[in-house]
């Protein structure tokens, strides 16, 4: 779109609202099938192994088609494009919520991952084109309400849809939100010029191919046992040699896959750094809560659901003050203040013990999604104001494609920490208490009393195992602290917007 654009979307709040419909529904799909997979393996006949490549083809399908947005916005337009990526994720979620098999179950959610990778990225740039500069900040709040609520949302409505209905439901839900967004893209969203620039079938190969690797790597990881698996070393062989042969492929290349161009502007890469760690601290807390409220605190799924709902209020009330602040101040304060939010909830969090009051819960949720508002939309605003606009697209892609990635390093790291400290602290704090030494200490006493020492013994393991667990979960909550704090000196590398001239 050009800088004039604007002032051609005749109903830009229609546009607004059919986009964040189709940015709901493909973030949405991220976590909602999480809760689901129990309820899904039994109906489909699939071992707990096989049952998370649901979740694992979604993700690594997302991720590679993620890569050529910019291009087909500009071979087709961004209007055909969304259209069809709208349509396809649609009636893909139609076929998920009817397949009969694992394997129908994995080749949908395949193509849907495919279908949606575009809808982010491109909702980001017409968001940022359909808007003048000064309303690009409050343009930026909204649509970051759809990115950020929907994987907070997404286990609570996945739960409730699974208890009250079927499984099913968790991919049916889309179908109303989907012909909604496609019927008022339609309407609403001007045509864009068409660029034509040659493919680089080369670079987007070896591109796709680390990429995937990455992703597979991350997700299988957990479930078979890291570097000591034959198949995690095959990914990681298979994506460094991929990344490296497209870095020697890009110098010599007339037309690269990704344009060096956008890795020349200082704010978007400083950006990309930094919506790395943010993508790190967004999903691996909703990765640690839940199993730490339930197993350790007893909470019911309901009511864990409700006790994480003040994280997305805290995040939409943010939104809504930095859409307003963002013009008047500059974005790199608000940046600042968000990170002082989130590390002081990180902080709190690692106060936690197995009996936390649930108001703890409430405001330390509040206040990390409070922060995480702070810093995502003056981000997303500062990232793609130096940029050109024929750029933003492409960049957007390069953007989301890195948070995706940084959630999925973050979940992967706080996962493989929590188990490696769960068995250190359970192994510490067992050192000492055998049964012999319980059996040595009891041998005055009756018989009867002797011999319910294994049973005490196995009470104060189950103790210590539980003590152990709570010990792991706030080593990983001070982890994500330090990973924050080591994102700060980022913002001193980013520049004023309005230092200078805003182009077109």
């Amino acid at each position: 779109m050009s800088a004039t654009e604007a002032e051609t979307v005749s109903h830009p709040g229609m546009l607004t609202a059919a986009i964040m419909l189709a940015t709901i529904m493909q973030v949405l799909d991220t976590t909602i099938a999480n809760v689901a997979l129990p309820h899904m393996q039994g109906s489909l006949s699939a071992t707990q192994d096989q049952i998370v490549w649901v979740l694992t083809s979604y993700i690594v399908a997302s991720a590679i088609m993620t890569l050529p947005t910019g291009w087909l916005e500009g071979r087709f337009g961004r209007k055909a494009v969304y259209l069809t990526a709208i349509s396809g994720f649609t009636l893909t979620s139609l076929l998920c919520g009817m397949a009969g098999s694992l394997e129908q179950m994995v080749l949908f959610r395949v193509m849907q991952g495919c279908f949606g990778a575009s809808l982010v990225p491109l909702a980001q740039a017409t968001m940022l084109d359909a808007n003048p500069p000064e309303k690009r900040g409050s343009a930026m709040a909204l649509w970051g309400v759809g990115v950020m609520i929907g994987p907070i949302l997404g286990p609570t409505l996945g739960g409730y849809l699974t208890e009250n209905y079927n499984w099913r439901w968790v991919f049916l839900i889309n179908l109303p939100l989907g012909i909604a967004a496609l019927f008022g893209v339609m309407m609403f969203m001007p045509q864009t010029k068409r660029r034509e620039r040659p493919f680089d079938r080369m670079g987007f190969f070896t591109l796709s191919l680390a990429i995937g690797c990455a992703q597979l790597m991350l997700d299988r990881g957990e479930h078979v046992d890291w570097f000591r698996s034959s198949e995690i070393l095959l990914y990681l062989a298979l994506a460094g040699s991929a990344l490296w042969m497209y870095v020697i492929h890009t110098r010599a290349a007339a037309h690269p896959f990704l344009s060096p161009e956008i890795f020349r502007d200082r704010n978007l890469v400083t950006s990309l750094f930094f919506i790395f760690f943010t993508g790190i601290i967004l999903l691996a807390t909703m990765a640690l809560l839940p199993p730490y409220l339930q197993n350790l605190m007893g909470y019911p799924v309901l009511d864990v659901g409700i006790l994480m709902a003040p994280r997305g209020i805290g995040t939409m009330v943010a939104m809504m003050l930095v859409g307003r602040l963002v013009n008047l101040i500059d974005p790199r304060k608000l940046i600042l203040t968000g990170l002082f939010f989130t590390i002081s909830s990180l902080y709190l969090m690692t106060r936690f013990s197995i009996f936390v009051p649930a108001r703890d819960l409430i405001v330390t949720g509040a206040l990390q999604g409070f922060g995480l508002g702070f810093i995502f939309i003056p981000l997303n605003t500062i990232a793609f104001t130096t940029l050109a606009a024929e750029h933003r697209s492409e960049a957007a892609s390069v953007f989301s494609l890195v948070r995706n990635l940084g959630s999925s390093i973050g979940i992967s790291l706080v996962m493989a920490v929590l188990s490696r400290n769960l068995q250190a602290n359970h192994s510490y704090l067992m050192e000492n208490i055998t049964p012999h030494r319980l059996s040595f200490g009891l041998q005055q006493l009756p018989q009867s009393l002797l011999d319910s020492a294994a049973g005490a013994f196995a009470m104060v393991d189950m103790e210590v195992s539980r003590q152990a667990a709570s010990i792991a979960y706030l080593n990983d909550f001070k982890l994500m602290m330090w990973i924050v704090l080591a994102s700060v000196p980022l913002v001193f590398l980013l520049k004023n917007p309005r230092a200078r001239p805003v182009t077109a």
